[in-house]
């Protein structure tokens, strides 16, 4: 078999310098039949081994018929069953080819994306520690969402991953969208829905007039834009930086991603930037209602003028004690309001640290002020009490005094004997 190099230049000489096949031969010191196999074929000569039969032959059968039967049988198991006492190895490798016959096709298809159409979501928990507070630290969740059809990605810390939390990190993004893309794609999520959506995200969607998509367990695929975008958050925007808090971390991601959302987009060969108009154009309008704080309940303030939100404690006005009041909550606030009336009673900014105990010095005051008044107020009941009973004793305290010369008449007339009666004695 002659070289590649050999190959070319019998081509050359017979082309380009119109040499005869006898002188070429003679020249290279080849054969003619040599030449002329050369000159026949237009592909360059590849060396090839002639193929050895390997152990496996003779059992392939019996390995198609288990595969047949069962396409997910482990390779041990096969092994077992037709009694292979070889390398597992040359086994192995059998099994991987013959395999994909026997199984389901299951192809990735690839995705076009309407303007307009969706809008992928998840959760990325960045691999840093944020302070928090009070000593604290941890890893937030970070919201993010990557529109389809433009690419462009917005993203936001939250203090839990729970229901309200995400519904509120939702609407601060499509607020600065302006729009609504009309599905949203999720994991399963549990502050979203595990194969179905919580009541509090449906009513949500509702309000966007939105469709929620939860895709399937175990199937990256259905979200890989998002996912994609978690790793590009993760390598570039995050080395080499540092955070004082949620604030700070979310006003340097708000920054990046003004800068990297006008970057050239490989998959697309545009710029997210470009294709955002016209992805937006084709998205849904924002409701005219503002959903605000839809984490919220009801409760009565007890003595202790205290309301529990996630694992904190926040002061509500003593004046509030004994009332019913609703409890409103966002990423950012608690705010507490009579009800009826709406008066508010407490707003507080919203603690990222595990429990902690959040007092407005204004309410402390207050309450001091009300417990003074308080004692005061017992401590003059106590001594109003106290003068009434000594009253009510000097009244019941009165008997009858009698003149002193009584008595001495009394035992002047026991001594002496006189009267036939004894006198009696009260």
């Amino acid at each position: 078999m002659i070289s590649v190099e050999d190959w070319a230049e019998i081509r050359r000489l017979h082309r380009a310098e119109q040499m005869p096949i006898r002188a070429i031969a003679r020249q290279l010191g080849i054969s003619k039949n040599t030449v002329k196999r050369a000159l026949a074929t237009d592909r360059p000569p590849v060396y090839s081994r002639a193929v050895r039969g390997s152990a496996v032959d003779t059992v392939e059968p019996q390995i198609r018929e288990l595969l047949k039967q069962t396409p997910s049988m482990p390779t041990t198991v096969i092994a077992e069953r037709i009694g292979w006492e070889k390398g597992m190895t040359v086994l192995k490798d059998r099994v991987r080819e013959l395999r994909p016959a026997y199984l389901p096709v299951d192809p990735v298809s690839r995705t076009t994306y309407q303007p307009g159409e969706l809008a992928q979501c998840d959760l990325w928990f960045p691999p840093v520690d944020i302070p928090l507070g009070y000593g604290q630290s941890g890893h937030p969740p970070v919201l993010v969402m990557v529109s389809g059809y433009s690419r462009i990605i917005a993203a936001r810390m939250l203090p839990t991953r729970t229901t309200g939390d995400l519904i509120d990190g939702h609407w601060k993004l499509l607020t600065c969208w302006n729009a609504v893309p009309r599905m949203l794609v999720w994991d399963n999520e549990a502050g979203i829905g595990r194969g179905e959506v919580t009541t509090d995200f449906a009513a949500f969607a509702g309000l966007l007039a939105t469709r929620i998509y939860l895709c399937r367990p175990r199937d990256p695929e259905a979200k890989g834009l998002v996912e994609r975008a978690n790793g590009y958050l993760e390598t570039s925007f995050l080395p080499g930086r540092t955070f004082t808090g949620p604030d700070d971390f979310n006003t340097q991601l708000t920054a990046w991603l003004n800068i990297a959302n006008r970057r050239q987009h490989r998959t697309l060969g545009a710029r997210p930037i470009d294709r955002w108009e016209a992805d937006r154009s084709q998205m849904l309008a924002l409701p005219p209602v503002d959903p605000p704080r839809w984490w919220r309940f009801a409760t009565r303030i007890s003595r202790d003028h205290y309301i529990r939100v996630d694992t904190c404690d926040y002061s509500v006005h003593p004046l509030a004690i004994g009332k019913k009041v609703q409890v409103r909550t966002d990423t950012d606030e608690v705010i507490v309001t009579l009800t009826p009336g709406g008066a508010e009673v407490a707003r507080h900014p919203r603690c990222w640290a595990k429990q902690q105990t959040i007092t407005d010095p204004v309410h402390a005051r207050a309450a001091a002020l009300l417990r003074g008044d308080y004692r005061h107020h017992q401590a003059s009941r106590a001594l109003a009490a106290r003068q009434a009973g000594a009253a009510t004793a000097a009244d019941l305290v009165e008997v009858e005094q009698r003149q002193l010369d009584s008595y001495d008449r009394m035992f002047t007339l026991i001594e002496g004997g006189g009267g036939h009666d004894e006198p009696e004695v009260s």
